[in-house]
């Protein structure tokens, strides 16, 4: 599957432990943020970028919680070397 750079930027976040903060007006997002596990900001993530992982179902939220990465996000994210 066909994946950009960004989305494989912010899968491999997510799979290192990040979360992505949501807020909400009625039934509509209207912000989220990616924070990482050291608790930064990823500059790259966009609500553009979180439509497409949703709606691929690559990343899901339980009860309210902070959108975390899937099974078929995991299946998705290629391995590469840790960056730090």
């Amino acid at each position: 599957m066909n994946i950009s750079r960004t989305e494989q930027r912010v899968l491999h976040a997510l799979a290192q432990g990040g979360s992505i903060r949501h807020q909400r007006r009625g039934d509509t997002i209207i912000h989220a943020e990616l924070i990482t596990r050291e608790g930064y900001l990823l500059a790259d993530f966009n609500l553009g970028v979180f439509a497409r992982l949703r709606r691929r179902g690559f990343i899901a939220s339980q009860g309210g919680q902070p959108y975390r990465i899937s099974r078929a996000g995991l299946g998705a994210v290629r391995a590469q070397l840790d960056n730090r």
